[in-house]
């Protein structure tokens, strides 16, 4: 027997009729079917299985819809059938005419959060140790947004749905729809394909009138397995890395991403109240919660003494004419750690400080570093052993406690680097930082006055970006307070230019990429990572 390839039954759960003639039927009676609204009970996989079937016998065509729509949760729904935890909470104060503030009906979870709503909405208020309303009526808005959701499956207004997936009233889901019609080689019916030329077709004729299966000459045969691709991320990192050395960088050791709050935030003048240092920007450790007193690291230091090394073995210039790299004095970092309490709590090196009395807890503490200056300081201090124009770079992962959208992520790659130098100015600075942007096809910088607690002057950067049509930051600079150099050690006509930016923003603003997530994270397109070409070659 020749081999055919018939009609294959796709069944539909709850049903006992085949979905590919089914879809056939509806496309007959109608120029366009939308999946979603003709065959609402069955399941993606099933209509995409069916339609596969029918297009690669070009019996019909179709086009898949993403799309994402909002739904309510258990808690939400419970709103929408009784009414907000606020709105029950006014309604039994109202009934009442006054509750006492240890009313069972009060003392629930919900009933909880409910009074503090009722409180900001000033349905209710606080009267002696009892709750009285204070209106008569109210509009009860959570529950009509929510009822909004559960008969549309949509916000009215787009900027609801972060408060409302915080109180976790709300999620959202993916939906894929697919808009199916008929295609060049339409047919009510599934006709059998020949897809095997045999002896007995030949010698009986039935060759002549048999419908073969056509032959996909576009099919780009079976993909290579492993081959791997760079990531655009990657690829930038490297170009970075290149213009860094190029330019006579070192590059740091950043091999630690926990660290201590000392080197993340007090070695660099950051008060211990700053807003930084929550726990809603800050990731802290537990387990173990703080480590010891500043002191030196071995591992870090070898590897900066073989860059450094390394470095000098490339020096065109002879050695003996360039000052030694190696630590020439002893570091007191007793000595380092008591100038920085000093200048936190009592002001020194001509600085009146922050005057707050210093808490001895919060260096010790261990976080997820919130930016590579931690290590930045670390090498600017063993500087201090030898003071010298000096140039560091790094590039490594950061972490932060933000809320994810289309520019933020909780953890991303920083690009720092340092320049330690005698005569420094703000104007070198700027000059610097268009000549190396420059290089990375990004001109028209523009910089903006900013406030850095470890920098003055501070400047933020930006580029325009093509596809979200408007100026970004790309970074952020300025030249390090001598309140942060001088308890170091390092002299005090050293001064030191500091410049950070992200990687993914230039990588975004390089590739075309919108959306921060869709670079990094769970939602790339691995398609869109192995589809970039190896190498990029930028129009001059």
């Amino acid at each position: 027997m020749p081999g055919t390839r018939g009609p294959v039954p796709v069944p539909v759960q709850n049903g006992d009729r085949d979905l590919t003639l089914q879809i056939l039927e509806a496309v007959d009676e109608n120029a366009s079917v939308k999946t979603s609204e003709t065959f609402p009970n069955a399941s993606q996989t099933e209509v995409k299985a069916a339609l596969d079937r029918l297009a690669s016998r070009q019996m019909i065509e179709y086009e898949t819809d993403d799309s994402e729509e909002v739904v309510l949760t258990g808690e939400g729904q419970q709103i929408v059938d009784e009414g907000s935890h606020e709105f029950k909470v006014w309604d039994a104060v109202r009934k009442a005419g006054r509750m006492s503030l240890k009313d069972q009906a009060l003392a629930t979870p919900s009933a909880k959060v409910g009074q503090g709503n009722a409180f900001k909405l000033k349905w209710i208020k606080k009267d002696g140790d009892s709750l009285i309303p204070l209106t008569d009526s109210v509009t009860d808005t959570t529950r009509e947004v929510l009822q909004y959701v559960a008969e549309h499956r949509a916000l009215q207004n787009p900027r609801d749905l972060k408060d409302l997936r915080k109180r976790t009233l709300v999620t959202t889901q993916k939906i894929i729809t697919y808009d199916a019609r008929k295609g060049p080689r339409w047919a009510r019916d599934i006709p059998v394909e020949v897809t095997d030329l045999t002896a007995d077709m030949l010698a009986d004729g039935s060759w002549k009138t048999a419908n073969f299966k056509p032959y996909n000459f576009k099919a780009l045969g079976e993909q290579s397995q492993g081959v791997g691709a760079l990531h655009p991320l990657n690829k930038v990192r490297e170009e970075f890395r290149k213009i860094f050395f190029n330019l006579g960088f070192t590059e740091m050791p950043t091999g630690r991403f926990v660290d201590t709050g000392f080197w993340n935030f007090d070695a660099l003048f950051v008060p211990q109240q700053h807003p930084a240092r929550d726990m809603q920007d800050t990731f802290y450790v537990s387990d173990p919660p703080e480590a010891g007193p500043p002191g030196p690291d071995p591992e870090a230091d070898a590897a900066l003494n073989a860059m450094e090394e390394e470095d000098r073995d490339e020096e065109d210039s002879d050695p003996p004419t360039r000052p030694t790299q190696q630590p020439t004095k002893h570091l007191d970092y007793a000595q380092y750690y008591a100038n920085v309490r000093a200048t936190h709590q009592d002001g020194a090196f001509g600085s009146i400080g922050y005057r707050y009395p210093y808490n001895d807890a919060e260096p010790r503490r261990l976080v997820l570093r919130t930016h590579t200056t931690a290590v930045s300081t670390y090498c600017l201090h063993r500087l201090a052993a030898n003071p010298r124009p000096a140039k560091y770079f790094s590039i490594d992962r950061v972490f932060r406690n933000e809320t994810v959208d289309a520019t933020h992520l909780a953890e991303f790659h920083q690009v720092e680097g340092v320049i330690a130098d005698y005569g420094l100015t703000l104007g070198g600075l700027q000059g610097f930082l268009r000549r190396f942007f420059k290089k990375m096809g990004l001109v028209g910088l523009k910089f903006k006055p900013a406030y850095n607690p470890y920098t003055e002057p501070s400047m933020e950067v930006f580029a325009y970006h093509r596809g979200l049509g408007k100026l970004v930051e790309i970074g952020n600079s300025g030249m390090f307070r001598p309140e942060m150099l001088l308890a170091m050690g390092l002299p005090e006509d050293l001064r030191v230019y500091g410049f950070g930016l992200s990687l993914e923003r230039p990588t975004m603003i390089k590739y075309g990429v919108n959306n921060i997530r869709e670079l990094l994270g769970h939602k790339v397109d691995l398609g869109f990572i192995e589809g970039n070409a190896a190498v990029r070659l930028d129009k001059a």
